[in-house]
């Protein structure tokens, strides 16, 4: 009975063995090398890069493997090796599409790893995190649209079909090229933000009438996180052809509004002194402004802004609602009378006309 060697040729036999242990340390070495950049401070690559990238490797591995004629010798399917070679051409193709993410999730993920968006003055983190964020997946989506078109043009039935229709059909591109116009100016729009920065990750805007902070940016939409745990799902364009407020453009301080509207006898400067007492008992200032201005008068009452800053959105907010209510309760406590007069006026004839009755 013959055994599985005597049919096998002996150089298919050596030439397979030398492959295998080349490959094998090939991976070995590779695995140590980025093991040992992972411990060395001056690269600290991350301790999953190797995770990422181990796969892909062992795949191109195998796309050498279906090549090599050896293995069709021993396996005895000579007659194969048409689909042996189309099948190693697919393979290395989608692990070489493999690999170049991986590569550019771990680049992302050594610069990230360099800013903290945690911190309260994190503007360039979160700058660095949105262009790292958008760019990533723009090549992400390149790669796999050259992918898909290396594999498919490597058949020929698939490669002389795809110039015959690039070459007989002007008109339909042109129509194609219209259809596509709206797709490709969202993909542009994206890349436009991820360069130029209208917006960035956390940013706090104003979009719609609706105040939120920015959670997400994709290539074709943005989600907006409404302070009401509410998303808002807007198309990239609106970013660059419509006016929305960004309240964090250059820093994360904001400056908080309170309007007061109060009757002419009104102490100003009393005013000032409380609302600077207010302010030095509350953690919510940032102890930078601290302004009482009368912007506007009127024949029944005097318009007072008040004007403080914190250190965020969300802080400003609950400094200015804090300053208006302590406001509001100090003017009723020592000077009810400061009341708007046209309110006065109403409530005094209200009364007169009740004495009448």
């Amino acid at each position: 009975m013959e055994s599985f060697y005597d049919n096998v040729s002996k150089e298919s036999l050596i030439y397979l063995g030398i492959a295998l242990l080349v490959l094998i340390v090939l991976y070995w070495g590779t695995s140590v090398l980025l093991r040992r950049l992972g411990k060395n401070p001056k690269y600290l690559l991350p301790k999953s890069a190797f995770k990422r990238l181990a796969t892909p490797l062992i795949l191109i591995f195998v796309s050498v493997l279906l090549r090599m004629k050896a293995l069709r010798d021993i396996l005895n399917l000579e007659d194969a090796g048409f689909w042996f070679r189309k099948a190693s051409t697919v393979l290395f193709i989608f692990s070489m599409a493999w690999v170049m993410i991986a590569l550019l999730k771990i680049i992302k993920k050594i610069v990230i790893s360099n800013y903290d968006i945690g911190v309260e003055d994190n503007l360039k983190a979160r700058k660095v995190y949105t262009q790292f964020t958008i760019l990533e997946r723009i090549f992400i989506f390149i790669i796999i649209l050259l992918g898909v078109g290396f594999i498919l043009m490597s058949f020929e039935e698939i490669r002389e079909v795809g110039i015959s229709i690039f070459a007989s059909a002007g008109v339909a591109g042109i129509i194609i090229g219209f259809s596509a116009q709206q797709f490709i100016g969202t993909i542009l729009a994206g890349i436009q933000i991820a360069i130029a920065q209208p917006i960035k990750l956390d940013d706090v805007v104003i979009v719609e009438g609706e105040w939120g902070r920015i959670e997400e940016i994709t290539l074709t939409y943005v989600v907006v996180s409404i302070w009401d745990k509410r998303r808002l799902i807007v198309p990239t364009p609106y970013f660059i052809n419509q006016p929305f407020q960004n309240w964090t453009k250059t820093s994360s301080e904001l400056m908080g509004t309170v309007f007061l509207y109060v009757d002419y006898n009104v102490p100003f400067d009393k005013i000032r002194e409380e609302q600077t007492r207010i302010l030095q008992h509350t953690d919510l200032w940032d102890g930078k402004v601290d302004v009482v201005q009368v912007t506007d008068t009127k024949p029944n009452y005097v318009e007072i802004r008040s004007l403080v800053s914190a250190k965020d959105s969300p802080t400003a907010w609950d400094l200015r609602v804090h300053v208006r209510e302590k406001l509001i309760v100090f003017l009723q406590e020592n000077y009810p009378e400061s009341v708007a007069r046209t309110t006065r006026l109403t409530v005094e004839r209200k009364n007169e006309i009740s004495d009448e009755e």
